[in-house]
């Protein structure tokens, strides 16, 4: 399965952060170069590749570069002028190095190294289906008000949602993009609160809202539809709940309908440019953008990447969203000076390769202001999976841990939520931890209906509780071995951030 959060997600630290802003495709790329044009030569006799072109925003210039896209071998698929976008399918081999000295062009470069074919997220493990009988018997413990799966629910007490639920379940008037998958939108917990208008099929770069786009292709591209009820699933006296019971969610699916589901850059750009065009509040990013787990700058590949990632989510806070994504789930200290990246590209052949996290960009999660998530289990304690680092984790919250047993019907340490085709699972990872902090965050929203993302991002770590960093050597998985080293103080330190996001806090 390609990035899912469950997976690998990194985040970067606040100076990084900024750095990045500075050094991005903002600045002038080949501007002395003058433009191609129909003379020049090309070839087409390479693989057809996606590409993104970054550009000036103005409609001259994004006219004068087209026109040099198609000189140089080059098909527009999507132009999106407001943040100087462009994605193009090219078979011509030399295509970004053409089109990367043309006037007006500041970054371009391919998002794939294998052939365009007719999607990555970050879970942990299979998936563990609640069966019917199993259904039956937790149901038999839900207390007076619950869920009928409720008891299975450990992570909503651990930051008192169900509490929260009975104050302030959230406003119809919020709704939380789910960019995934897919999103199973029939479930019956999960169609209460789905909102069509703001969900769309962003594979390929271009929107398509034909109505049920944005549904899973099938029952193995559950990931969305778990991470949409963690969010919102109905107190309707169905199956489970959310965090934010009374809020919206939309599904924006960004993962390619083959087994790989791999999130292509273009795929993403659609998707946050969607999310704001469309008044969604808040997104929800438990992937990293395939097929690099980290983007270098000095190549002009990823450099391109990121740019266009990073403009399109920009936009999407300018326009009053609020980003958040997860961690990863490579025990990383994000902080580090090196890092091993084993599998990437991960849609061709995989180059082992040392990278500087500092340099080199998980995308989203390290792009300016977006929330980045790491994982806790049912004791509070750092999941064994989830990537750390201080500065570079915003804040904590449940995403679940095999190790950590809850003393639930069930006794399972990992996250229960929707599944496709009105099921119910289990899953662990940074995947899980980000709905969570997403749902923490649509609370605010609902009380706070003014907040810009910068002042849902100081509630969300003003709000949360901090353990501070364990007294003990860690040891995720009870081996002996010391896995991680906690860094910093009571109030902010490389396991939690500002602390695991308090959901009844939120709506007091």
């Amino acid at each position: 399965m390609a990035h899912l959060r469950s997976r690998r997600r990194l985040a970067l630290a606040v100076p990084v952060v900024l750095s990045l802003t500075a050094s991005l495709g903002f600045l002038p790329g080949a501007a002395s170069a003058a433009p191609l044009t129909a003379s020049a030569t090309t070839s087409a006799d390479g693989p057809n590749l996606a590409y993104v072109v970054n550009t000036r925003t103005d409609h001259r210039t994004i006219e004068s570069v087209e026109k040099a896209i198609s000189a140089a071998g080059g098909t527009v698929v999507i132009a999106y002028e407001k943040i100087g976008v462009i994605v193009v399918h090219s078979a011509n081999p030399d295509f970004g190095k053409q089109i990367r000295a043309v006037r007006g062009v500041q970054s371009a470069g391919a998002t794939r190294t294998a052939p365009l074919t007719a999607a990555g997220t970050t879970d942990e493990g299979a998936a563990q289906m609640l069966s019917a009988g199993e259904a039956a018997k937790v149901s038999r413990t839900a207390a007076a008000g619950e869920e009928p799966l409720e008891a299975d629910q450990w992570d909503l007490r651990a930051i008192g949602a169900d509490k929260a639920a009975k104050t302030n379940p959230g406003s119809k008037n919020v709704t939380v993009a789910v960019i995934d998958v897919g999103v199973d939108d029939t479930h019956p917990d999960i169609a209460p609160n789905f909102s069509p208008s703001q969900s769309a099929n962003c594979v390929g770069g271009k929107p398509d809202t034909t109505y049920g786009a944005w549904r899973p292709v099938n029952a193995d591209h559950y990931h969305g539809t778990h991470v949409a009820g963690e969010i919102a699933a109905a107190r309707n006296g169905i199956g489970v709940a959310g965090v934010a019971p009374g809020v919206k969610v939309s599904g924006i699916t960004v993962a390619e309908p083959d087994a790989s589901q791999l999130f292509y850059p273009e795929s993403v750009v659609c998707a946050f440019v969607f999310a704001a065009d469309h008044g969604v509040e808040i997104t929800n990013n438990s992937y990293y953008v395939d097929p690099w787990l980290y983007n270098c700058l000095d190549d002009p590949d990823q450099r391109a990447i990121v740019d266009a990632v990073n403009r399109a989510q920009l936009y999407a806070q300018k326009k009053g969203t609020l980003n958040v994504a997860a961690a990863g789930n490579s025990n990383d200290d994000l902080d580090s000076n090196a890092l091993v990246d084993a599998s990437s590209p991960d849609d061709s052949t995989a180059v082992t390769r040392t990278v500087d996290p500092h340099k080199c960009f998980d995308v989203p999660t390290q792009l300016p202001g977006v929330v980045t998530v790491a994982s806790t289990g049912v004791t509070g304690a750092k999941s064994y999976f989830s990537s750390y680092g201080k500065g570079v984790i915003d804040v904590a919250a449940p995403g679940g841990d095999k190790y950590q047993i809850p003393d639930t019907p069930s006794k399972n340490g990992r996250i229960l939520s929707t599944m496709p085709n009105n099921q119910y699972g289990f899953l662990q990872g940074t995947s899980m931890a980000t709905p969570h902090v997403a749902g923490v965050a649509a609370l605010l929203k609902s009380k706070y209906p003014w907040a810009s993302p910068a002042q849902l991002q100081a509630l969300l770590k003003a709000e949360a509780d901090n353990p501070g960093c364990p007294t003990a050597p860690y040891d995720g998985n009870g081996d002996g071995v010391v896995d991680a080293t906690c860094v910093g103080g009571k109030h902010v330190n490389g396991f939690y951030g500002a602390g695991i996001v308090n959901a009844l806090r939120a709506v007091k």
